[in-house]
């Protein structure tokens, strides 16, 4: 029994006329005839008492009919719903993200993302910008806001999954003293300043980009950071930060967090530091992880307005 057939039944059931049956379906009658004896001929009852002035249904023939019209609802449920995962409608979405998209794009681009694909089912995974460029790449993630992480294009592994980027927001670097430090009350400070003053930084190993970024700043002054402290959340670096132990280079969003205990200083020449989204360059859900980074792309554009 073919989905076709049972179309084509249905198509006679509702008009009870073989000729009108076959305009509805834009068919000539005979194969239509052809189609209807077959499915008899197959499930082995008359469908239809014919006879030169009308065509009725017999009681299989209406028992079938009212099947058929389930079954192919069903079908073009079925359809429906596979288009909406093509489309990026529906499915499901792992998003990963750095602590400090907290407190810029993350709150905009969750509120966007499940008003316009309200059947997605989304899940977020707090990760360092490293560990959500390892789990892209073993594919349990779909996609992950990192700050300055850019995939080894170098990389020699053949078979490890290509990594696409694009910048979504950009933010100056500001460094968080001590109140009572000396620098604390300037109106900027310079990278010569800055490595006068032990510093609670980032492992490499999980934030290579962003490490990589603040030493590129501090590298113009002609010196390397004086690291006292490795932290892997921004949070704490804040509490070693109040605590006296150091300052600490941080998004300027920092200032919605910080205590009393903290002054936030911009850096001289102000430079940025900037979160990208990151996904694999074939995605399998490739129209859901579009529209978050569309989503991310407006969020970003909000709070530059703003």
């Amino acid at each position: 029994m073919e989905l076709r057939q049972l179309r084509y039944f249905v198509a006679v059931a509702d008009e009870l006329h073989f000729g009108r049956a076959a305009r509805r379906l834009h068919m000539s009658q005979p194969p239509l005839s052809v189609q209807v004896a077959r499915l008899e001929q197959e499930v082995g009852v008359p469908l239809f008492e014919r006879s030169t002035r009308r065509v009725t249904l017999t009681a299989a023939g209406r028992h079938l009919q009212a099947r058929a019209r389930r079954i192919l609802d069903e079908v073009e449920s079925v359809r429906t719903e596979m288009r909406d995962f093509a489309d990026g409608l529906a499915g499901e979405l792992t998003a990963g993200f750095v602590s400090s998209a907290n407190y810029t794009v993350l709150p905009g681009v969750v509120q966007l993302f499940r008003a316009r694909r309200a059947e997605v089912s989304l899940s977020l995974v707090p990760l360092t910008s490293g560990e959500q460029l390892d789990r892209l790449r073993d594919g349990s993630l779909d996609v992950g806001i990192v700050r300055d992480e850019v995939p080894d294009a170098e990389s020699t592994d053949a078979s490890a999954t290509a990594l696409a980027t694009e910048v979504v927001f950009e933010e100056r670097l500001v460094a968080c003293l001590p109140i009572d430090h000396p620098l604390a009350g300037l109106g900027e400070v310079t990278a010569e300043q800055i490595l006068e003053v032990p510093l609670i930084s980032y492992p490499r190993s999980l934030m290579r980009g962003y490490v990589d970024r603040v030493s590129e700043v501090l590298a113009h002054a002609g010196g390397a950071a004086n690291v006292v402290e490795e932290v892997v959340h921004q949070e704490t670096a804040l509490g070693f930060v109040a605590a006296g132990v150091g300052a600490s280079i941080l998004p300027e969003s920092v200032r919605q967090l910080v205590p009393p205990s903290i002054a936030v200083v911009p850096l001289a020449g102000s430079p940025t530091t900037r979160l990208l989204a990151a996904r694999s360059a074939r995605p399998a859900n490739g129209a859901v992880c579009a529209a978050f980074v569309g989503c991310l792309h407006d969020a970003a554009r909000e709070l530059s307005v703003g």
